[in-house]
């Protein structure tokens, strides 16, 4: 058996039957579709071409689910922040594995955080936009997922 091999494409390259796709399984997930056939026609794609390709594309921060991430963040430097950050990965349920910050320089603090996300109640794109949320949190990132 051939070991599938993946890569990471930015959305706009990939043909538009896979955006397509994304389209219909995110659909399917937010509940806007209760079947297949319903998600394929929201998406504008036959059944026959969704299910050909439902289960090989999908978002990358999808498949950092049940990984090892590592998110990077910039952070004022101010009581509280690095606080609120380990407050919401907590809560999300992530389980942290490291947390690494720099010495602030010009009033901001590199963090680096490894965290296991398989028993997090939303994905890592969702984490990442409330982290954006945060007083304090001027950007976040993902360096790395294993």
């Amino acid at each position: 058996m051939v070991k599938p091999k993946y890569y990471l494409v930015e959305r706009t390259l990939l043909p538009e039957v896979f955006q397509r796709v994304i389209e219909a399984n995110e659909a399917i997930a937010s509940g806007r579709a209760a079947t297949a056939s319903e998600a394929a026609k929201i998406a504008g794609l036959s059944r026959s071409a969704y299910y050909k390709y439902k289960d090989g594309v999908r978002p990358f921060f999808e498949a950092t689910t049940d990984r090892i991430v590592t998110f990077h963040f910039m952070l004022h430097d101010q009581p509280g922040v690095l606080s609120s950050i380990l407050g919401l990965m907590a809560r999300s349920g992530a389980n942290l594995l490291t947390v690494n910050q720099s010495i602030p320089m010009r009033g901001q603090a590199s963090v680096t955080i490894s965290a296991r996300t398989g028993e997090m109640k939303y994905s890592a794109e969702e984490l990442i936009r409330r982290a954006e949320g945060l007083e304090g949190v001027n950007k976040v990132e993902i360096l790395a997922s294993e």
